[in-house]
This record gives C-alpha cells, sequence and structure tokens, in this order.
C-alpha cells in the first residue's frame, strides 16, 4: 500500500509546532494487540460473482476449501461484512448438504457436518450478495473508505467520468465482497469467474484461464491464481480499459489504464520489466508470480495497492507528455508496489502490529531503484524527503515501529511504518554492509515464501549471514520510540595537535547507541572519521590533526536519523559545499543560504554555487532563493539565472529559473515568457504564465486556457493559483480547488498564498461548478484520516465548510433551477457530517 498522502505544503502547519498538539490516540486506552488466533487453514477459495450495475451490488457464489489448523473444529467462523445470505451448504464432489448457520455483526458460523481433524479438507458452498455501500467499517489516513467493492460511475450518470469496478482489501475489508478468514495470517489459492458486460475488460490475481461470451452481450473471464497469498491482496478490476503489453523475461507485464493516456502508458509505466529484473537480481529471489499487471481506478480510495499481481494506482498515476516530462511523479510508487510482490506479497506481515515488514521495505525499495537507475544523489533526496516527512508529525515520536498497542489497525499505516521504518532499514544496510544486508534478505524470504514474517525473523535471518548479534539494534528502533537529537562542541589542543569532538544527546527519554560519520574539514578537504556513540548523554572522540579544524560535520553520510543542531557560519557552509561528496551535505547549505541570504549576503556565494551543481534539485533549491530584486544578487546571478530558465537539462529547474525571474516584473522577459508557453513542459507554461501576468496581465485569461493543469502538482497549482483566482480564470477552478480546500492551513506557513487560496474557495463556493466542488470535498474528505482527532483542525474545516454551504444555498436562490447546485450542497453535508 502506498499511502495517499496530502501534501506536506497543504497540511504541514497541522503537523508542525504546537498549532494542534493533540494527536490522533491522545487519551485512548491501549489494548494488546495479538495475532489472529488460527482456528482454521483455508486452502483454496473459488468464486463466481457478477454484477447489479444500478443496486450496485454484487451477486456471488463461493466455495471456500479448508481444514481445522491443528486442534478439531466442528465449525467455520468467517468475516461477511453487510451481505446477504442466501444459502450455505457442504459440497462433496458437487452435491450439496445443507448446513446451519448463523450471521450477525458481519459474521458468519457455519455448523459442519462433523468434527474434523487437522489435514482433514472440507469445501463449504456459499450463495450470497455484497453490498457494499451498506459497510459501516470505516477508513483511515492510508485508506479513506472501507467498503472493499467499489462501482465508479455505475450508472453512466458522469459524462466526465468511466464506469469502472475495482476492489480495495486492506487492511480487512475482502470480506465485504466474499466470506473469508480476513486476516493477514491467512493464505489461499484462488479462481474467479467474473461475469461483465462484452465491452469491458477484467482483471484478476494470477492469469486468465477462459474467457467465454455469453447472452444478453456478457461475458465470463476466469482467473485463476495458483500460489497461495493473503485474503486481502484478492483483486478484481471491471472498465472500459486500454491494454498495453510488455515483458519481463517470459512474464507477461501489463499496463490498463484509460484509453486516454494509452499513448503514454509505457512512459508512466515502461520502467517495470527493469525493476523486476533489478529487484530480482538484489533479492537474489527472481520475481515470484504469473504474471505482474498494473491498472488504475477512479475516485481510487488511496495512493496505490499491491493485490498480488494486479496492483491498483489512483488515476494520479495516469499523466500526460507535459507531466513526464517535467518528472514522472508515480515512479517511486510504482516501485514501491512491485517490492510489495516480495515484502508483502509472498511474505506477508504476521499481524499488523508488524506491519513493518511490508511497509518499511516497500519505502526503502524507493531508495534502492533511485540509487540503481539515477545514482545516490536522487536517493538521498528521497531518503531526506521521508526523513521530514516522519519528522513533521510530532505524533511519530512516542510510537514504536513494532506495536501491540495501536487503538486500530488502520493506524498502523503512518510515517512510522512507512518513512522511518524505510531509513532505518538504510541504517541497517549501511551498518551490516551490502553483501550481508541483502543476503541477510534473501535468507528471510526463502525460509518465509508464501508464509507470513515479523521483525524477529528479519533480525534472525541478518544474525545468520552476517553472525552479529542484532539484538541492541531492534530493541532500539523496531521495538522502541523516537530519534535521536544530536548537539556536538569541538576542543583543539594546539600543543597535542589534536581536536576532541563532544556529541551530546540531547531527546527526552532513553539514550541511543549507532555509528556515526564525522568529516573534520582542514584546509578545505574532509577527512572522514567513523565513530560509534555509546547510549549515553555525552560520548567524546579524540583525532589526531594538523590544525583546528576550520569545519566539524557530524552525520556526514547522511545515514542516521536523527535531528541535528548546527551552528556554521556562511564561510563554513560554503566549504560543506564545495567539499563534500554527499548530497546531504551539500543541500543543506544551499537550503541554510537560501534561507539566510537576505539577513547575511556572506550566503550568496553558496546560492551561486549552488545554480551549477550536478544535482537539479539542488539547482532548483538554488535558483528559488534568489531576490533578484537585490543588486548584489542582481550582479552574482542572474547571467546564469537567465541562462537556466532557457537551456537547463531539466524542466523543472528551467521552470523554477522563470519564477524568480518572473518575480522581477522586467518586460525584457515577456520573450522568454512567451516562448515558454509553447513548452511541452507544464512546469516551464506555468511558471511563463505567472511572468505574463506580473507584466501583462490582461492577456493571462486566454493564455491560461490552453494549460491542461488535470492531475498537475501541488507545486505547479500553487504557483498558478493567484494567477487564475484573480482572473476568474473558470476552466481552471476544478485545478486550484484541491489546494484552496487548505487555505486556513496555508495561511500560517504562507499568508500570501493562502490569501489567494481563501479567496480561491470562496470563489468556488459562490459558484455552481460541480466538479470544482466535487476536488474540494473529495480532498477534505481524504485528509481527514490524516487529521486525525485534532479537534482544532477538525473544528477549522468543519466550519469553512459550513461557510461554504451558506454560500451555496445563496447560489441556488439565485439559480433554483440548476441541476447540479443541490447535488454540490449534498457533497458539502456529507464532508461535513464526516467529521463529526
Amino acid at each position: 500500500m502506498k499511502k495517499l498522502i496530502i501534501s506536506i505544503s497543504l497540511l504541514g502547519m497541522f503537523f508542525s509546532g504546537n498549532v494542534f498538539a493533540q494527536t490522533e490516540t491522545s487519551g485512548r486506552t491501549e489494548v494488546y494487540r495479538q495475532s489472529h488466533t488460527k482456528m482454521t487453514e483455508l486452502k483454496h477459495t473459488k468464486l463466481k460473482v457478477n454484477f447489479d450495475y444500478q443496486k450496485e451490488q454484487m451477486g456471488g457464489e463461493e466455495w471456500l476449501t479448508a481444514s481445522p489448523y491443528f486442534y478439531p473444529t466442528d465449525s467455520l467462523v468467517l468475516n461477511a461484512k453487510a451481505m446477504l445470505i442466501h444459502e450455505v451448504a457442504l459440497d462433496k464432489n458437487g452435491t450439496k448438504s445443507p448446513l446451519k448457520y448463523e450471521y450477525k455483526d458481519d459474521m458468519l458460523k457455519i455448523n459442519l457436518d462433523k468434527t474434523y481433524n487437522r489435514n482433514q479438507d472440507y469445501t463449504v458452498y456459499i450463495k450470497y450478495t455484497a453490498r457494499p455501500n451498506e459497510v459501516t467499517q470505516k477508513g483511515s489516513a492510508a485508506i479513506s473508505d472501507a467498503k472493499g467493492l467499489y462501482f465508479i460511475n455505475a450508472q453512466g450518470t458522469d459524462p466526465d467520468k468511466p464506469t469502472q469496478i475495482w476492489t480495495q482489501g486492506e487492511t480487512e475489508a475482502s470480506s465485504a465482497w466474499f466470506p473469508t478468514i480476513d486476516k493477514t495470517n491467512q493464505k489461499t489459492t484462488q479462481e474467479i469467474y467474473m461475469t461483465v458486460p462484452d465491452k469491458y475488460v477484467t482483471l484478476s490475481n494470477g492469469l486468465m484461464k477462459s474467457s467465454t461470451k455469453g447472452n444478453g452481450g456478457l461475458r465470463t473471464d476466469h482467473w485463476v491464481m495458483d500460489k497461495k497469498h493473503a485474503p486481502y491482496l484478492f483483486f478484481m478490476g471491471v472498465g472500459d480499459y486500454a491494454v498495453v503489453k510488455d515483458k519481463w523475461r517470459n512474464v507477461r507485464v501489463d499496463y490498463y489504464v484509460e484509453k486516454e493516456y494509452e499513448p503514454y502508458a509505457k512512459q508512466i509505466f515502461g520502467n517495470t520489466p527493469e525493476m523486476m529484473e533489478f529487484f530480482s537480481k538484489r533479492l537474489n529471489y527472481d520475481y515470484p508470480w504469473s504474471k505482474y499487471a498494473q491498472i488504475t481506478g477512479r475516485d481510487y480510495v488511496s495512493g496505490a495497492m499491491e493485490n498480488t499481481t494486479a496492483t491498483l494506482h489512483q488515476e494520479s498515476a495516469q499523466q500526460k507528455p507535459g507531466d513526464l516530462i517535467d518528472e514522472n511523479r508515480w515512479e517511486e510508487t510504482i516501485a514501491h508496489e512491485l517490492f510489495h510482490h516480495w515484502f508483502g506479497d509472498l511474505v506477508t506481515a504476521e499481524s499488523w502490529s508488524n506491519l513493518t515488514v511490508n511497509e518499511s521495505f516497500a519505502n526503502y525499495s524507493q531508495y534502492l531503484w533511485n540509487e540503481h537507475k539515477y545514482g545516490k544523489d536522487v536517493a538521498d533526496y528521497g531518503l531526506m524527503k521521508e526523513s521530514k516527512g516522519y519528522m513533521m508529525d510530532p505524533s511519530n515520536i512516542s510510537k514504536d515501529l513494532v506495536r501491540f498497542n495501536y487503538h486500530s489497525r488502520e493506524d498502523m499505516f503512518d510515517g512510522v511504518s512507512y518513512n522511518k521504518g524505510g531509513a532505518i532499514l538504510h541504517m541497517l544496510r549501511n551498518y551490516l554492509g551490502d553483501d550481508a544486508f541483502f543476503a541477510g534478505l534473501t535468507d528471510y524470504l526463502k525460509t518465509n515464501e508464501y508464509g507470513t514474517g515479523e521483525a524477529h525473523q528479519l533480525r534472525l535471518s541478518l544474525e545468520k549471514i552476517s553472525g552479529k548479534d542484532l539484538n541492541w539494534f531492534f530493541n532500539q528502533w523496531f521495538y522502541g520510540s523516537g530519534h535521536p537529537k544530536l548537539s556536538y562542541t569541538t576542543s583543539f589542543e594546539p600543543v597535542k595537535k589534536q581536536v576532541t569532538v563532544t556529541i551530546n544527546q540531547t531527546q527526552v527519554g532513553q539514550n541511543y547507541q549507532f555509528p556515526l560519520a564525522i568529516d573534520l574539514y582542514e584546509n578545505g578537504k574532509p577527512a572522514r572519521k567513523n565513530v560509534w556513540v555509546n547510549a549515553k548523554e555525552k560520548n567524546n572522540f579524540t583525532f589526531t590533526v594538523s590544525k583546528n579544524p576550520e569545519l566539524v560535520n557530524i552525520n556526514a553520510d547522511g545515514v542516521l536519523l536523527g535531528e541535528f543542531t548546527d551552528t556554521k557560519t556562511a564561510d563554513q557552509y560554503f566549504t560543506q559545499y564545495q567539499n563534500s561528496k554527499e548530497f546531504l551535505s551539500r543541500y543543506l547549505a544551499v537550503e541554510n543560504a537560501a534561507e539566510n541570504v537576505a539577513k547575511d549576503p556572506a550566503f550568496l556565494k553558496i546560492l551561486v554555487a549552488g545554480l551549477k551543481d550536478s544535482n537539479f534539485r539542488i539547482r532548483i533549491k538554488a535558483v528559488s532563493g534568489f531576490d533578484l530584486s537585490k543588486p548584489d544578487q542582481v550582479k552574482a546571478a542572474l547571467s546564469e539565472v537567465e541562462k537556466i530558465a532557457s537551456n537547463d537539462p531539466k524542466t523543472l529547474v528551467q521552470g523554477a529559473a522563470i519564477s524568480t525571474l518572473a518575480k522581477t516584473k522586467d518586460k525584457n522577459y515577456l520573450p522568454l515568457f512567451e516562448k515558454g508557453l509553447n513548452a511541452v513542459s507544464n512546469s516551464v507554461k506555468a511558471n511563463s504564465l505567472t511572468g505574463i501576468a506580473a507584466i501583462d496581465p490582461a492577456r493571462v485569461a486566454a493564455l491560461a486556457e490552453n494549460i491542461d493543469l488535470e492531475g498537475a502538482s501541488d507545486d505547479l497549482i500553487a504557483e498558478l493559483l493567484p494567477v487564475i483566482v484573480k482572473n476568474k480564470i473558470i476552466k481552471q477552478m476544478p485545478a486550484i480547488a484541491t489546494t484552496a480546500a487548505f487555505y486556513p492551513f496555508l495561511k500560517f506557513q504562507n499568508p500570501e498564498l493562502g490569501a489567494s487560496a481563501e479567496e480561491g474557495f470562496n470563489w468556488i463556493m459562490s459558484s455552481d461548478n460541480l466538479k470544482a466542488t466535487e476536488n474540494l470535498t473529495k480532498i477534505l474528505g481524504q485528509a481527514k484520516g490524516q487529521i486525525g482527532n485534532n479537534p482544532q483542525a477538525k473544528m477549522m474545516i468543519v466550519q469553512i465548510l459550513q461557510d461554504g454551504l451558506l454560500k451555496k444555498m445563496q447560489v441556488l436562490k439565485a439559480n433554483p433551477s440548476s441541476k447540479t447546485i443541490n447535488a454540490q450542497i449534498d457533497l458539502i453535508n456529507k464532508t461535513i457530517e464526516a467529521y463529526k
């Protein structure tokens, strides 16, 4: 599962400081969450299903083969949410004998015909109707809804939305569309017969064995999965998709996209075969499944989901050339979900408490792929972002990575299981070395394949391979919480030619032990010192040097997850930038320069140097840090910024440079901005438009009509939002809705952007624009999970929605014949209700 994350730029203030200090788990009683007790072992699940598009229901028949797990039993207990149960029988070679059963509280208890012993199989037949809209189970921060089976535009009433069906099983929602034991420590083979209108294609786990046309324009596809996997990984997808074929070795690889995106499918997903090859070799364990398909789903309730052999992505995965030339924003997610096919699908978390063996590995796969494909700098940038994401939410500090006291299993899908877990694996890799680390992962996979795993089993495999005791590491990082907060001081002995570096741990609570990289700079050149920090408040390290180092840089390799207090001067940061080979050291130097150059011109030389960095993220940070209204900055950098705006090999850097030039409002740049409007890149186009808006605002409305902002990045929308709102460009109203929705949060961080977003919100609420209202209420609905139980944040959102509702009522009063305004009012009311 890749979480749907509401941008930090939109909710950052909510997660920082003490603005909203109460967390989603505050005030709750801790409950020990043991692994599910296995009374029954599932063996095979056979389903025959058909769909009622008008009622948004599914008719199902199930043949479930199982046996007692260890102890004899005369009953079978299944999860079955909000269903109508029509018939339950024992099936012996096609002959059905009715069985007594009780169905209440979403549990189906079946009395078998006799007491069965271990390894004595039986098959139960169940005829039922799945009613997903009757499911009462709620969603979470990671998965905003939990009804399992989703009908999208089922009656075809929305001309702008395709008709689709897709399923979402994680965490325990597969039991909303077929009765099962909906737990991670169950595994079963499967087959599904899906009867659908012949105009649609289908996708499920495994391989399609047959496709048979029937009466009434229907077709039945038979999908078979011959290797066992967990029920939450079962999947069905139905819709009018283009299927773009690819291949890895002899394994079929398919991309299911809406037909509009068929020409771009391989640009979006085309690295998948290379990923499969890379991961297979890195893990020394070949991709273990019969095929790999990826499909997109409208209105998906999360980011993406690793259904075995059939990954589902939200619609944002679908991008056009203007997006893709800037950056394939979905590539890390593609790697993440693929890696789950080893860590999550092949070896599945024994319980939600041990989610780390699924999600932390998938998170770290993003680093591995970037390192392989694009180099260590790109990978380190991703790791830095993930670590910042973990740090942004103060509630993460108190949570163990493996924890048995969560309030809801949905709470496990957070910045600890994902971001922190991935960073911990990076530390573990660096401690053990690549050979031992990856050989240990291979042993873990081979030892537990097609079964379940937990963190202790990972530890045992790594210890087996490396010969090292790792209890200290796992107790500290997997079974503990928080992270070190470090400051340091230095003292120099000129006679002895020695410098002593004192590392101080300033966090409250436990002290940590860890390896630490320290760079000592003499004559501008760093000398790497690798030390071991013991679990105490102060650690002293003495090194022989030729003179007092001009700079000490701790965590110089960027490996340790922690917070670091530095008091470096501009000259020291310049030395760090010029001479460090490490991405993080260079990035932090440029970041500090961008933040401080207005107060201290000595930082200017760092920004100037950063313009020519080999890493485009650093170039963006540098070029965005300039204020070209300052004469000294103009003199130092203007010509280089102009070159970058036209010629940088990365269009995102070009766009950032154009944005910096646009702020000058210099008419001499009008030809540059006009040329930029014809670029393929959305970043170049959008930033060029802001430049024209500053110089010749009368032209903006017509020009903005030609920019496609569907699915655009948050950064792009933030750049254009003030222009769109000021000029009331109605075509782009839906595009800005997802940013305008968070105007109260934006006003804390960026008052100017927040004011434009507030104006945009009021514009939307005072208009009859169904699509914009849909986008706004949808994003606020998704944000509810991340806001949790923070009363101030919830109250703030409810208040803006109530204000918006009053404006919509005025629109209705002025336009009583509108066919869409009542639908918008209903959407707002439902969103308000969801927050209560």
